[in-house]
């Protein structure tokens, strides 16, 4: 009767390390898809400023992870907009452009029970794409460093909320006419909410 109870107790121990072994596996993939605003600084150069519109977009992110903590991701967002300049001698204008971006960053994250903060630094590129005529009909790609940081808030072990905040920080877009003065640097932050999925 003893030795039975100690295989018992032996065979229920070995079942709650192996179910606590699933219980706590890290996938190593994640894809998700976020709603962001965008809201640009403004900048003064030669006495002119250039802003642009707060606006929204989406994002779609996909992130592999190469241990527990360090991973890569990669990212491609959409947002409308207007770039909006204002000069002394010509008053207000503005251009209605679309951007696109595309980033790869390093992603750290802190595993943990239901939520993992994380952070990321990384490089991409805005693409700035106007629609309005009159001169300003070139395509733009600007350089952009990127950061940002923000949590993960688990559903269940596979499906999760991301809350997350990147800023990019890149050269205005001057669309190559002679009428905007280039290379001034600015910010563009971009809080962002969605889903997302482990495998």
């Amino acid at each position: 009767m003893y030795l039975g109870n100690r295989i018992s107790s032996i065979v229920l121990a070995a079942a709650l390390c192996v179910a606590s072994a699933f219980a706590q596996e890290i996938y190593r993939n994640e894809a998700s898809a976020q709603f962001f605003g965008t809201f640009v600084s403004t900048t003064w150069a030669g006495g002119e400023r250039q802003t642009a519109t707060d606006t929204g977009g989406f994002l779609a992110s996909y992130r592999f992870f190469f241990n527990d903590f360090n991973g890569v991701e990669l990212n491609c967002g959409w947002a409308p907009g207007t770039q909006n300049y204002f000069d002394f001698f010509s008053g207000p204008y503005g251009v209605r452009s679309d951007s696109n971006e595309a980033t790869v960053a390093w992603v750290f994250r802190y595993p943990g029970h239901r939520v993992i903060p994380f952070g990321l630094l990384g490089t991409g590129a805005l693409v700035f794409n106007p629609i309005n005529p009159a001169g300003f009909e070139t395509t733009q790609a600007r350089a952009a460093f990127v950061y940002g940081g923000g949590a993960d808030v688990s559903l269940t072990d596979r499906f999760f909320v991301r809350a997350e905040y990147r800023g990019f920080v890149y050269n205005d877009p001057d669309f190559n006419t002679l009428y905007l003065l280039p290379d001034r640097v600015t910010h563009r932050a971009e809080p962002s909410i969605g889903f997302g999925v482990r495998f």
